[in-house]
């Protein structure tokens, strides 16, 4: 068994707008948290070959998807992001927004792109 504290999150793969922590990492396993702005809009990005999985914790999440798909995410709500699926993440409340993450596959954790 291990323990990473709050305190001992290492930095994450940044995306603009978006501030991630690493919690644990393996081959084909990433776990940690992003906290988003208030009132910020990430940037289009997708992890490459991983199921991400994602934990709302605090704040709104608003999930975009080039082609107009929205899902708006609560504390306590579950998104699930598809391998390779290009994506931006926005706040558009007053106080910034929190999350775990977790990540199974392979390959470059965050692929930041151009639209």
């Amino acid at each position: 068994m291990e323990l990473i504290g709050r305190d001992q999150l290492g930095e994450g793969h940044s995306t603009p707008g978006m501030a991630r922590s690493q919690a644990f990492t393996s081959e084909d396993t990433w776990t940690g948290t992003v906290v988003t702005a208030a009132r910020t809009a990430s940037g289009w990005h997708h992890h490459g070959e991983h199921r991400s999985y994602i934990y709302v914790v605090r704040g709104q999440a608003r999930f975009e998807s080039p082609d107009g798909q929205q899902l708006l995410a609560s504390p306590g709500d579950f998104v699930f992001v598809g391998p390779a699926e290009v994506h931006r993440e926005v706040n558009s409340e007053d106080q910034e927004s929190e999350a775990v993450l977790f990540r199974v596959g392979t390959g470059p954790i965050v692929v930041n792109v151009e639209l």
